[in-house]
Parts: C-alpha cells; structure tokens; sequence
C-alpha cells in the first residue's frame, strides 16, 4: 500500500499527546482492577510512557501513586505487559519517592524469573538502587555481569555505567567479574532469541558478542586514568582477540587516543594494526585506516598500510563501505595529496557511481590529487550531475574548485565558467555563498581572472534574493571595478541596483558607486556626482545620508582626503580590533564608559598585508588529527586559523612591551619568530625561545617552566653569549622567584647592525634552588640555597627572524622583477620520515617566507619544486625557488634566490638549518 492510500485513513489527531489528567486516572483504575486486563494496560501503559518521551512530568504525589499500582502488575504472567511495566517503572523512578520498595519484586525476576525479563529486571534495578542500597544488590548484580546469556550480562554492564556516578567506588569491585565477560563466549539458550546483523563482510556474525563492546567501555572508565593498567589491558587482546566488530572499534580508539597522548606508544602498539588492516568486518579495517592517517606519529610506510586497505575498500560492493573509505581519503587529500595518488584509478572508476553522495567525494578528492593536464576533464565530468546532489554536498565540491583554481591559476577560466552555470541553479543562501566565496576568491588571488569574475557578479545581482550577498559583490566592484580597463561597463549594474533594490542594497551600491568617481577620469567623476544628486531624492535616510557624505567629499579640493575616507589604503586587524573591544568593554563600567576607545592602539595593515593573511587563512590546511580528535574539547583559540593566531600573538607581544619601558623605548616591533624548544620537554626546566626583531635591536625572550615540586628558584637568568662582535648585550632582565610547576619570562636584550646578519648565542641557565618546606609550601627561613647552572641548547638568529611572509598573484612576475640573484647547494642527508613533505614543511617554518601557487603540498615523491615570496622588515622584496630531488643518496637541494637587496638574497641562499 502505498503512503498516499494509508495516511488518509489515519485519525487526524494522531499526533497529538493524550491528557494528563486522563491517562494517570485511567492508569489508577485499570492497574487496580481484579482481575487485571492485559491488552488494556498496555495500551495505557503505552500512552502514558509516551508522555514521558515527551518531557512531561507528573507530581511527585501522582507518580508515586502510579508507581506502586504499576508495581501491582509484576505478578501478571503476560510478557508483553511485564516488559512495559519495566519501561515505566524506569521513567517514573526519577519523579516518584519509596520506590525502593518496588525492589523485591525486581530482585524475584532477576533471581528466579524467566529470562525473558531478567534483562529488564536488571536495567530497572539499577534505576532504583542508590549509592547507600547498591550494596544489597551487589551480589546479584555481579552474577548478571558474568551470567551465560548474553542479553543478561549485556544489560549488567550498561547498567553498571549509570551506577557509576552514584557508586563508583562499588562498581570497581566488579572489575575482575567485567574482566570475564571480555573473555567468555556467551551463547543464547534458545534459538528463538538469537538474532543476526550485517557488519560488512557478508558474513551473519551473532550479535551475541555485543557485551564485548559493554564489558571494553566499562573496563575503560575504570582505568582511564591509569596508562599502564590501560596498556595491560590492550595487550591482552594480543593473544584473546575480540570477536566483536563493535568491540574491536572501541579499543581501536583507546588505542588512538593512548598514542595521541603519548608518541613514545605509537611503534609498541603498532603490532596491532596490521591485523586490524586485513580484519573481516569493514568497520574494524575502517577505523583503523582512520587512526593511522589522522594521527602524524605513524611513518610514512604504516600510513600507506593504511590507504592500501582503503583501496581495496573502494571496489567493495556494499555502498556505505565505498562512502566511507572514500570520504578518509578525501580528508587526507587536503594535507597531503600524494599521499593517494596510488588510488586514483580506483577514484577514477567510483565517477560513475550509482550514488551520488559516492560519486562526489571521489570527484573531489581526484580534483584535489589532480593535475592541469585532468582539471577540465574533471570539471566536465562533475557539471552533469551537479542537480542530483544536495546542497551539502555542492558545497564540497565548491570549495574543491576554490581550493584547485588556487593550485593551478591558469586552469581559472574553466573553473570560473563552472562557478558561473552552478550560481545560475537553483539553491539556498549557503550554497549560493559557498560559490560567491569561491568567486571573490580567483578574482583577488588570480589577478587575471578579474574582469571575467567581475562580468560574472554582475550578471548575478541583476536577480539575486539574497540581500546580504548582493551587498558583498557591490562592496567588490566597488574595490575592484575602478582598477580595470574599462570601469564604466561596471557603473551601469551598480546604478541599477539603486533604481531596482531595497534601501540596504541602495545604501551599498552609493557607496560603490562614489568609489569609481576617485579614478581621476573627470567625465566619469561628474557622471557619478549626478547619479549621486539623484539619490538626494532617495526615500529612504541611510541611502540619503550616504549620497550628501559621498557628494561632499567628492567636492572638496583635498581628494587625498577623500580618497582616505572613501577608499582607505590600509585595514585594521578585526581579530585584534574585537580583542580589544571585549578587554575595553569588560574593564570599564559600562554605565559612564569614562575612558574613551582609542583606535589607535589597533595595529593597522597594508592591502598587501591584509591580502597576504587572508591568503594564508584560505590555504591554511589543518592538520588531520582533526579527523580523529573531539573539536569540542579543544580551546576556542586552537579553532582560530594560523595567521589570525600569529596576528593576536604579535599584538600580545606589542602589549607586553609597552608595559616595559627599556623595550618600549626601542620603537615598533617588526617582527617575532614562532617559539624556539631549547630543552626536552620531559627535563626538570623546559625553556624556549622567541625572537624579537626591532630596528635597531634583538630582544631574546626565555620562556621558563619549573616543572618540580619541591625546588623553587630565585636570582633566575640566562647568560647568552654572542658569536658575532656586532651583537653585544645591552640589559638583562631576570625572574626574581619561579616557585615549583609556574612559568616566567627572561628578556636580554642585543644592539643589532643595521644590515641583516646572523649569529648563533650560547645559553646558560644560571639560578639559585631552594628546597620546599612540604608543611607551608614556602623555603625555610635559614634556607640559603645553593647556586647552580643548566646548560642549554644554542639559539641562532637566521635570515627568516627578519623576514615577513608576503602574497603575490604572479610568482613568475614578481621573480623576474628582482634582481641580485644568489645560488647554492646543499645536500640534506637522508630522507626523513615525513618524505619531502617534511622538508619542505621545515623550510617555509625556517626561511619563514610564503608558498606560492600551492607548492608548499608535495605532489611526487622523489622531487619537487618548492616557491617563496616575501619580504624583510625594511620592505625588500625577495622571492626563492627551491628544488629538491630524493634519492638513495639522500635529498639534494639548489636554493635560487633573488631580492632588491644583494646581502640578503646571498644569506638566504647560503643558509640552512
């Protein structure tokens, strides 16, 4: 029968809760009844539990009355019934009071009773049972947590999870008991109970293994905070394998997690995953890919383990087992593509795939493995069946051809004009986002992608519905516009957005339109000025207000100034700018506000700047520990991309010096290096690092960790000693008194050259130690200490501490442009673990310049060609193309660099660490 035949037989207030008053009436009478009629309790019973579903709640009065007359049915021999009375008995637990008294009754069926109830019976008593009662029932509940039948023992240990909050102390007596229903092979008593379920390999496997999965949880929150008695308890499924798929998921991901934590675990518990990789259920092989390739830890050798497994799961028949493997392999495409290039011909045959969620992501992960020679063929192949999947997944596809339009620019035609046909379909507000994000994208990293985009958005705002992203292209035409070869051909489509739109949408295209007047063209200039008189007339304030501002200053003799308020020639940095903001709003008393905002304090950044932090958040990948790991617990500030942390980093930086008037006297900070480990991070002191470039001086900042207990140190200092004559100390500031397990700052401070060199600091750590009294926490008064010294690693001043990352649209340009080119080659040694990816990912961190045309993700193993661009901090441009070639021999590598500058192009060639 057909929906549309059924539902019109359906009574029409079948959605609707029954009433309170009447179920909990009718319930009193019918439990009370003699003799008791069993298919009209259950219906009340089912009506009432449906209340409950629901979220509401009785009196504790009423439910207690209905408790007890539910409690009645417990002699009533129907199974039905008693199974229901069970689930009551559950929900009305938490409302009602005495009901221990109910307990004989569930301890009757869980000693005596049929096995059909027992289940029940145990689940129900855990519910009733507290911290100062389990104590009675301890005894039965460790029989049921061993007991033969596998249902039994199954709701034993569920049971168990939610006494521990109540009776943890108890329920870790049952630790031997849980540890042996890991172990034993339970099996149903009678056929009629035994039930099948599909886990993947086309086999039936008995779901009578489930209390594995119980038993392994349990036994984990009993020791998860004890390492060693957790690996104890991993290593002895080395010998007693788990016959449960579920099972074997979970300790898959205690594992993971065990190895997250501790690296120095990732090659002992190794021995495991090659048996996980070729297990029989496709869940198991599944997670185990998924931990090997999201966490780094594991060698390239085991990683490619891995995504053989998955590549054999791509040909499986089964449709979520395809989804699934090629959904790993998508994630893993955004950090490290090469890494599944093997798998391409497998991807290549999943295009056509009978599901469209299947056929998406292998489309998406090839475009993110491929090359500009299969890019087009890519495209085409996606654009026919664009309309048969969901938005969602649309999505993904978008941000694959925002993410390849960035590796290959000159691929940008064909991908703009795929943008252009999918923004013409139909679509909600994210969907249709996801694409202008991708437009704004090509068009401001690809400079020569501009007009074609720019044409494109003007097409779309013609008969767009969505008010905020027709504001958004205004806002671009209006920055980009006026900077092509014919911008008049622009004025006409913003006009019409003042004539056809709503007062929003008129308010930015005034706006828009006062920016093309700045071009310096006088006829256009006086076009403008007119459309701009008409819009006087507008009625809506805001679109007035703005025409009156805009013609004013468009009036005045100084168009430098107008030009400033108009189009603003730097940005401020909103990350730090809403920082502030709070800090301001949080220090004041928000009635009076007595000290008024000061903008200033806001570090201000060029157009260059800004482009090349908004370049670096678009192709900032996140590392694949993301896959495996929670993002709820992580920190708000962990979520923050790269570039916006190193901006709050920086302004933290400034901050902190200003509030230190020897540094605050050395002017603007030009520059800070990322953290500097100058120790283990198992030793007794844990110092680092950090750089601080000035005009005229270094300032080395040493983060120092006590990380003992019972030593506290005073008189704390490093004496850095410089190898170079042009570096000579000026002041050191020390710690005063580091008490056990706190950290603080040490800054000695170097005059500098005024030309860029290096040099390399001996450090010592030089301090007084003093024992802890363990009965005040403090020294004791006659305490003198003794001194001591730490030796610690050297730190090096490279070319990279004086240079600042930088965006350019046209690598081959702007190295053409430069001239004072420099040579070198070096030869690195054997070939890490992380392959060429590892080199190259070091080289960007040391030389500390920006990846151009997306050569910062190493496509081939044995060579590549790697591309940098920045600039130092007295503006030298300066760009580098690096290659690298691996072989037996190990990694050779030429480093060409060109800058306007000859002393730095000859450091960066001739540096390396």
């Amino acid at each position: 029968m057909s929906t549309h035949s059924y539902k019109k037989f359906e009574d029409s207030d079948s959605g609707a809760l029954p009433d309170k008053m009447t179920v909990y009436q009718e319930c009193l009478q019918a439990f009370n009844a003699s003799p008791v009629q069993a298919k009209r309790c259950r219906l009340l019973l089912s009506r009432l539990l449906r209340l409950l579903y629901a979220g509401e709640t009785f009196p504790r009065v009423e439910a207690t009355n209905m408790f007890f007359s539910i409690s009645k049915l417990f002699h009533h021999n129907d199974a039905s019934l008693r199974q229901l009375v069970y689930l009551a008995t559950k929900e009305l637990c938490a409302i009602s009071d005495d009901i221990l008294m109910a307990t004989a009754s569930i301890m009757k069926d869980i000693q005596n009773g049929e096995i059909v109830y027992k289940p029940n019976a145990v689940r129900t008593l855990a519910r009733v049972l507290d911290g100062t009662t389990i104590h009675a029932a301890e005894r039965a509940m460790r029989n049921c947590v061993v007991d033969k039948n596998p249902n039994v023992s199954s709701a034993a240990l569920v049971s168990s999870y939610h006494l521990l909050p109540v009776a943890k102390d108890v329920v870790k007596r049952w630790t031997n008991e849980t540890q042996e229903a890991i172990t034993s092979n339970k099996s149903f008593p009678d056929s009629q109970y035994s039930t099948h379920e599909h886990y993947g390999n086309n086999k039936l496997l008995s779901t009578t293994y489930t209390y594995q999965y119980h038993a392994l949880g349990l036994l984990y929150q009993l020791r998860n905070h004890d390492k060693m008695a957790l690996m104890k308890m991993i290593q002895q499924f080395d010998s007693q394998p788990l016959r449960s798929s579920l099972a074997t998921v979970q300790l898959i991901r205690y594992v993971g997690q065990l190895i997250e934590e501790d690296g120095d675990l990732t090659q002992p518990l190794w021995r495991f995953f090659p048996v996980w990789l070729k297990n029989k259920s496709d869940m198991v092989e599944l997670e185990a890919a998924k931990t090997i390739l999201s966490l780094p830890k594991f060698t390239s050798d085991q990683q490619m383990q891995a995504i053989g497994t998955l590549q054999v799961l791509l040909s499986v028949p089964r449709t979520v087992t395809r989804f699934a493997a090629v959904r790993i392999l998508n994630r893993i495409a955004m950090k490290n593509p090469q890494k599944i290039m093997v798998c391409n011909i497998e991807l290549e045959g999943m295009i056509n795939d009978s599901n469209r969620s299947v056929s998406t992501y292998a489309i998406t992960t090839l475009l993110k493995t491929g090359n500009s020679e299969n890019v087009d063929r890519l495209v085409k192949t996606i654009s026919g069946f664009m309309d048969d999947i969901s938005d969602e997944f649309k999505i993904i596809v978008i941000d694959a051809i925002r993410t390849l339009s960035l590796k290959f620019p000159e691929k940008h035609k064909s991908m703009l004009n795929f943008l252009n046909d999918v923004l013409r379909d139909e679509g909600g507000f994210v969907f249709k986002n996801a694409i202008i994000e991708a437009i704004f994208d090509i068009s401001k990293f690809i400079p020569s992608s501009r007009e074609l985009a720019l044409e494109m958005l003007c097409e779309f705002i013609e008969d767009c519905e969505y008010t905020e992203l027709a504001v958004r292209v205004l806002h671009l035409l209006g920055d980009e516009g006026p900077k092509t070869s014919n911008p008049t051909l622009y004025i006409r489509h913003i006009y019409n957005r003042v004539v056809l739109e709503n007062s929003i949408v008129r308010s930015s295209a005034v706006i828009a339109l006062s920016k093309f007047a700045l071009i310096g063209d006088e006829s256009i200039t006086k076009s403008i000025k007119v459309l701009l008189e008409r819009c006087l007339q507008d009625v809506d304030d805001e679109v007035r207000d703005r025409a009156a501002l805009s013609l004013k200053l468009l009036s005045t003799k100084d168009i430098e100034q107008a030009k400033n308020f108009i189009t603003p020639t730097f940005k401020y940095s909103l990350p730090i700018l809403e920082q502030q903001l709070s800090l301001y709003v949080k220090s004041n008393d928000k009635s009076s506000f007595e000290y008024p905002f000061d903008i200033k304090t806001i570090p201000t950044m060029t157009e260059e700047e800004a482009k090349t932090a908004e370049f670096k958040e678009k192709t900032t990948v996140y590392d694949e520990s993301s896959i495996h790991v929670d993002s709820s617990k992580k920190d708000k500030e962990e979520k923050l991309n790269e570039s916006t942390k190193e901006a709050m980093l920086q302004q933290q930086y400034s901050h902190d010096f200003a509030a230190i008037p020897e540094i605050a006297a050395y002017g603007t900070l030009l520059h800070s290096s990322v953290a500097v480990e100058l120790t283990e991070k198992e030793t007794e002191f844990v110092v680092t690092a950090v750089k601080h470039i000035f005009e005229n001086h270094v300032v080395i900042q040493y983060n120092i960790e006590n990380t003992l207990t019972d030593i506290q140190l005073e008189d704390v200092s490093v004496v850095s000693l410089p190898e170079v004559d042009d570096y000579s100390e000026e002041f050191l500031m020390p710690i005063d008194v580091l008490k056990p397990q706190t950290k603080g700052s040490i800054y000695v401070s170097f005059t500098r050259p005024e030309s860029i060199e290096t040099s390399s600091f001996t450090n010592t750590l030089s301090y007084t130690s003093k024992d802890i009294d363990p009965s005040t926490g403090e020294p004791a008064d006659e305490e003198e200490g003794f001194p001591d010294e730490y030796q610690i690693e050297d730190l090096s001043i490279t070319p990279g501490d004086f240079i600042i990352p930088s965006f350019t649209g046209n690598f081959t340009l702007a190295w053409d442009d430069l001239d004072n080119e420099e040579s070198a080659v070096f030869n690195l040694g054997d070939v890490p673990s992380g392959g060429l990816q590892e080199v190259v990912d070091r080289l960007i961190k040391t030389l500390s310049m920006m990846a151009c045309e997306s050569t910062d993700i190493v496509s081939a193993s044995a060579s590549h060609v790697l591309k940098l661009y920045g600039k130092s901090i007295h503006g030298e441009k300066i760009a580098a193309i690096i290659r690298l070639a691996a072989s037996s021999k190990g990694i050779m590598m030429k480093n060409q660099v060109r800058s306007s500058d000859a002393n730095l192009s000859e450091l960066v060639a001739n540096h390396i660490e």
